[in-house]
């Protein structure tokens, strides 16, 4: 297998680190390894792998003086507009994490166990989905490949860590009595149904987000969806209930059957044991956590399923890690 030079952008944030952590476990064929960063950071030090490496400020030469063959982004929607086509004419394959390409039709939205042969379709640019969205999505395919989606409504549980060190601090602080620095109102003890900015039709960007890229990344602009995102006060993971209107009939035996034999999936579901999907338990796992599963009795094909991930590993670096994965191991 052929080695190549990787290149971690932002890797002083909350995801840039777990960049880290996730290609230290996954272990990738890494020949030259460059962690850059804004000028702020420049000059400091991050250990991968049991070495040392300074963190270089990102200028448009990095990528064609340091021969980067793959380049995994997490340093906002500004950077990745300036320097992601920048690094894809040096020849460099980028996997943003930021929201600046996923919508853009010249560019792959992917999660490797929904869309993976979009891969084969990048221009140089692969964008890494929502958080929110991946977990959701692979909860979904199986669904949508064995009896077709036909609506869907979203209603998330955010962790904190959703909004990066900022919004730790707040929670964080928020116990002590603080006052929130990131959010509009107190974390602590609260619930925010407020994730990013509010549109013109009542609804945030975040949930504009979910349903805008899950059409993309099902291949399905005919899915009727719609969401509701809340921020709580978890640290870490975020949950989902989903409620699924789906085509066709199903046993439910057999619907949970499917799940649990589909990639990246953990059914979780005995309620006689009060076992269940818990952002606690996620936290740390690259899977995605379903249970819950249970029909929707209002509906004549309906089904409600509970969702839980770790938003920074399977919803940021894990996905963006097996995106790299899988161009190294099928287009390199």
């Amino acid at each position: 297998m052929k080695k190549i030079n990787l290149a971690v952008v932002g890797a002083t944030g909350m995801v840039g680190r777990t960049f880290l952590k996730v290609l230290e476990e996954k272990n990738l064929p890494i020949e030259n390894f460059y962690v850059f960063a804004s000028a702020r950071s420049a000059g400091s030090t991050l250990t991968f792998n049991g070495k040392e490496y300074t963190v270089l400020e990102l200028n448009e030469n990095s990528f064609k003086d340091y021969q980067i063959d793959i380049a995994l982004f997490s340093a906002g929607g500004g950077t990745s507009l300036k320097y992601a086509p920048i690094a894809a004419e040096s020849g460099c394959i980028v996997i943003d994490n930021s929201s600046a390409w996923r919508m853009d039709p010249n560019v792959p939205l992917v999660v490797p166990e929904v869309n993976p042969e979009d891969i084969r379709n990048h221009q140089g640019i692969i964008a890494n989905p929502n958080c929110s969205t991946i977990q959701a999505v692979v909860a979904l395919k199986p669904l949508h490949e064995y009896y077709g989606i036909k609506r869907i409504v979203y209603t998330t549980f955010q962790a904190v860590s959703g909004a990066g060190m900022g919004g730790w601090s707040d929670l964080e602080e928020g116990l002590k009595g603080q006052a929130p620095k990131k959010f509009p109102h107190p974390i602590a003890n609260n619930c925010l149904p407020h994730i990013d900015v509010f549109l013109e039709n009542g609804y945030t960007k975040e949930e504009m987000k979910m349903v805008e890229e899950t059409r993309k990344i099902l291949h399905d602009d005919t899915l009727r969806i719609t969401a509701t995102t809340v921020r709580v006060p978890v640290f870490n993971s975020h949950s989902e209930s989903i409620n699924v209107e789906l085509n066709k009939p199903f046993e439910i035996d057999e619907l949970i059957n499917r799940l649990s034999a589909s990639e990246g999936i953990i059914v979780q579901d005995d309620l006689a044991n009060n076992i269940y999907p818990l952002a606690i338990n996620a936290t740390g796992h690259d899977e995605v956590f379903v249970g819950r599963i249970r029909r929707d009795e209002s509906l004549e094909h309906g089904i409600n399923l509970w969702v839980v991930a770790d938003n920074i590993r399977k919803g940021a670096a894990s996905n963006a890690v097996q995106i790299a994965e899988w161009i190294i191991a099928n287009m390199m």
